[in-house]
């Protein structure tokens, strides 16, 4: 794949099934070079395989649809004119959306009432005198922040607590209703004229202002509403104003709504979240929420919790959960596994049941669905795959789907098992699974495969000098080698590089490289014993993993031990940083977006008041023995750093400050810094940037690693 066929990349969104689970609903998604964004609609595919799919919508970016319980309607998000997601709904035959909402910072999450009434969603509402709610007054000239705890920014949305996230819940209007339409001419004197005579301006009968007089100064939203002008419904918050919450899910009877949230006092010292809800209905004062109710975890609980997702009978609360420990900060290597409530004894105090091997398989990077009439699938990482799973409430979890691939979304309906998954062939399909045989029912990656050759994944396990198993894979270019060879190290660290098709490995593999990367200790999919291998000690079996994975697929597929680079992002960039520090054999590295210095990162990263502490511990020198920057006097190896300026997670400085230590060493480096971007780059960066980037990385590897 060469970095002018991005666009051909096609991802899919997780599936949504009408009641009889004939047919799904996706999402997809690709990037274009003429919008310098992300164009995608929704599609309709027959789960009997007996139909071509097809487009429901032509929406610039319509994502993340759902079918309501009764098949009548597709709610969906659909990006407005200033590029912010909007709740919309259609009728699921066909015909012309209706949009919802007009949030100032877009709709996030949305979930279904069970009788398809309703809707809620997620939305965050910044406070008056942010993000533009003042008019004439920019981001620049906006008021002093007062901040007083850690977590007040996050990669990718900057500052969090001037625009915290709510849940809100509407009523469905007709789909087939008469349209709003702007009143022009008299009808808007009138409509002028009734605002200023509500707003009580002391200006006498409306005409004495005359007609030209400027309208009153608009009132301050009423945080909790949104809508209800312009023809929108008008939606009610349901949650506390001031911390933000996620994952609202509906009862099976429609009386409470679900959510997850960090409510207690603490809160932001540690890592814990909790599950509440709160009645849907009730006449609570204008000015206040409902009390939620706490269902699972608790601020002195060791558990923490997320995603609530009911069995269609209503009898178990199913949750994802995971274990922080005492101080509710103890994350390497903490797998999130499924847990149950029974629905009668949620408000007993009773503690979930653990459903899932939490200390074997991590299963929290797919959401729950509800499976049959009381369970829930999940997906569980195991040594690259992403493998599906039932669960019931009273047994042992059934692997539904195996193999070399990665489910990333799934759901239930009618008895039909419906997924939408990526393997070594293709970004992104749809799929039905029928006694553990996978059909695939979507053809999506047609125009990638017509323009691309795709490099064979072929997996390969060496051996650590410790005698440890090291699993991962190779990718073999075309035409005869020796071939020069990439070192690729995932990010993370507890991460893992998986069976899914990868544009990275695959544009250097078409640009003749042969492409090494594997999971070694410290990655996710293996167990917990595996994660927690690095926990202060980071840069010893890590890295002796890597290289051995390096030297046995050298002498195994006969490449060229000779001609070797390295590279890695994130993490990755800090196993670059540190090897190359370590290990002079290479003749170029890229470290990009790295953490290099675990010091300066907290303090400067969203996450840098607890990352550091964990993975390389509090003592001045046991950190220093495993930074970056302490060692980078060492180095000798050509680098490019790359960093993005909006990177919140591994701050910019990061990169700056180590190449500056290069450039005073005297080795050969570069950087580059992508405007507008943040730690996602490689991933969700605008499309421009992301073959820049490639083009980029693939100029410093044809001068300082040439094919030929």
């Amino acid at each position: 794949m060469t970095p002018d066929k991005l666009e051909l990349i096609t991802t899919l969104s997780r599936p949504s099934l009408g009641p009889d689970g004939r047919y799904a609903v996706v999402a997809m998604s690709r990037p274009s070079f003429d919008t310098d964004s992300y164009t995608g609609q929704l599609w309709l595919v027959d789960t009997a395989g007996t139909e071509q799919s097809r487009r429901l919508t032509r929406g610039t970016a319509d994502a993340a649809p759902r079918v309501s319980p009764d098949g009548a309607l597709i709610a969906f998000l659909r990006r407005d004119g200033k590029g912010r997601p909007q709740l919309a709904v259609m009728d699921a035959r066909g015909g012309e959306p209706l949009l919802l909402t007009d949030a100032p910072l877009g709709v996030g999450q949305v979930a279904w009432s069970p009788d398809s009434r309703r809707l809620a969603f997620t939305a965050r509402i910044p406070v008056p005198g942010r993000y533009g709610t003042l008019e004439g007054v920019d981001a620049g000239h906006e008021d002093a922040r007062r901040i007083t705890g850690f977590k007040y920014q996050m990669n990718g949305l900057g500052y969090v607590e001037d625009k915290r996230q709510g849940v809100f819940v509407l009523d469905v209007p007709p789909v087939d209703g008469e349209p709003w339409l702007e009143p022009v001419g008299r009808a808007a004197k009138e409509a002028k004229e009734a605002r200023a005579a509500d707003a009580g301006d002391g200006s006498g009968t409306p005409d004495a202002a005359g007609p030209d007089a400027a309208a009153p100064a608009p009132a301050t939203p009423d945080p909790m509403k949104l809508g209800g002008t312009k023809g929108l419904p008008e939606a009610r918050r349901l949650t506390p104003l001031d911390r933000d919450v996620s994952d609202p899910a509906f009862s099976p009877d429609g009386l409470h709504l679900f959510f997850t949230a960090a409510l207690h006092d603490g809160a932001d010292r540690d890592l814990r979240s909790m599950v509440h809800r709160v009645p849907v209905d009730g006449d609570p004062a204008p000015e206040l929420v409902p009390a939620p109710e706490l269902v699972a975890g608790g601020p002195d609980s060791a558990l923490s919790f997320a995603g609530p997702t009911l069995s269609r009978d209503g009898a178990t609360l199913f949750l994802l959960g995971t274990d922080l420990g005492e101080d509710g900060t103890d994350f390497v290597a903490r797998n999130t596994g499924v847990f149950a409530l029974a629905a009668d004894a949620i408000s007993s105090g009773t503690a979930p049941r653990l459903l899932t091997d939490i200390d074997a398989h991590d299963v929290g990077e797919v959401p729950l669905a509800p499976f049959g009439r009381s369970g829930v699938l999940a997906v569980a990482g195991i040594r690259g795959s992403g493998v599906l799973y039932a669960c019931e409430p009273d047994a042992a979890p059934r692997v539904l789907l195996d193999g070399p691939l990665v489910v990333t979304g799934a759901a239930e309906a009618g008895g039909t098992v419906v997924v939408t998954y990526a393997d070594p062939t293709t970004p992104g399909e749809v799929g039905v699974v029928v006694d553990g045989v996978l059909t695939r029912l979507t053809d999506v990656a047609a125009p990638l495969r017509a323009a691309t050759v795709a490099a064979p994944q072929v997996e390969f396990t060496a051996t650590a000098p410790d005698g440890y198993p090291v699993h991962g894979w190779v990718y073999l270019p075309e035409g005869d080698g020796p071939h020069p060879v990439l070192l690729n190290i995932h990010g993370g660290p507890y991460a893992e590089y998986g069976w899914g098709w990868f544009d990275e490995a695959q544009a250097y593999a078409a640009a003749g490289y042969a492409v090494v990367q594997c999971n070694p200790r410290g990655s996710n999919g293996y167990g917990r014993e595996h994660g927690l291998a690095i926990r202060h000690a980071m840069g010893t079996v890590d890295m002796t993993d890597v290289l051995a994975f390096l030297d046995g697929a050298v002498a195994e597929f006969g490449l060229d031990g000779a001609r070797v680079g390295i590279m890695g992002g994130s993490y990755g960039g800090y196993l670059t940083a540190w090897t190359i520090a370590h290990d002079h054999r290479f003749a170029a590295a890229v470290v990009e977006r790295g953490y290099l210095d675990p010091v300066n990162f907290v303090g400067t990263s969203d996450i840098g008041w607890f990352f550091s502490d964990a993975y390389t511990g509090s003592d001045p020198e046991r950190i220093a023995a495993q930074s970056p920057m302490a060692h980078v006097g060492q180095v000798r190896t050509p680098t490019l750093v790359m960093h993005s300026e909006q990177d919140l997670r591994c701050p910019l400085e990061q990169a700056q400050r180590y190449f500056a230590a290069l450039l005073r060493g005297g080795v050969e480096t570069e950087m580059l810094v992508f405007p507008g971007e943040n730690h996602e780059l490689s991933r969700s960066g605008s499309p421009w940037h992301r073959k820049q980037r490639f083009e980029a990385i693939l100029d410093w590897w044809g001068r300082h690693l040439p094919v030929g």
